[in-house]
């Protein structure tokens, strides 16, 4: 990795870790602050697939694309800056039952990996363990895979896009109106 791609590497790293700790302090106006103003917000649903015999012999048979939402099917969340920014000022709100009290959760950022750099975006994978508690017995843990499209924004970044893929086909949390 040269210099650069390393510094950048770093620079994305220290985003991710700056924005799981905004959500974990529930800081929803500054992490809604790091957002596009273009954002796609997408949470696809997950399906069990069966195998399709034509693409025996060949790693497409366990292409994990194929689990998802794709358009003929609703995807769990599907959202743009409005959305977002509802939803961010919803939960400040004290007849917002589901978050009253406010869940504690603790993000675990890893396996950044650059996928591409074009012009000043910037498409990255990361995997997430995201740790939810409420109500001091209601202990769920959320693992997903995101594939983000970044900004350059002066020394930091904005989320020009989000597409969360979560690793559970059933859903046990209590909701996946979480910020991802």
């Amino acid at each position: 990795m040269s210099n650069s791609n390393h510094e950048l590497y770093h620079r994305i790293q220290q985003f991710y870790f700056y924005e799981a700790r905004l959500l974990d302090e529930r800081q929803y106006q500054q992490w809604f602050a790091t957002l596009s103003e273009k954002i796609a917000y997408t949470v696809p649903a997950r399906h069990i697939t069966q195998l399709d015999p034509a693409l025996r012999e060949t790693e497409a048979v366990l292409n994990t694309q194929q689990e998802f939402s794709s358009g003929m099917e609703a995807p769990l969340r599907a959202e743009n800056h409005l959305h977002l920014m509802i939803r961010t000022m919803r939960s400040f709100k004290l007849n917002a039952w589901t978050e009253n009290p406010p869940a504690r959760t603790r993000r675990h950022v890893n396996n950044i990996e650059i996928i591409a750099v074009e012009d000043k975006t910037i498409l990255v994978f990361s995997n997430t363990l995201l740790y939810y508690s409420r109500h001091d017995h209601n202990n769920h843990i959320y693992s997903y895979q995101r594939k983000d499209r970044l900004e350059e924004k002066g020394e930091s970044f904005c989320l020009l896009k989000r597409e969360v893929l979560l690793d559970s086909t059933v859903i046990t949390g209590p909701s996946v109106g979480i910020f991802f």
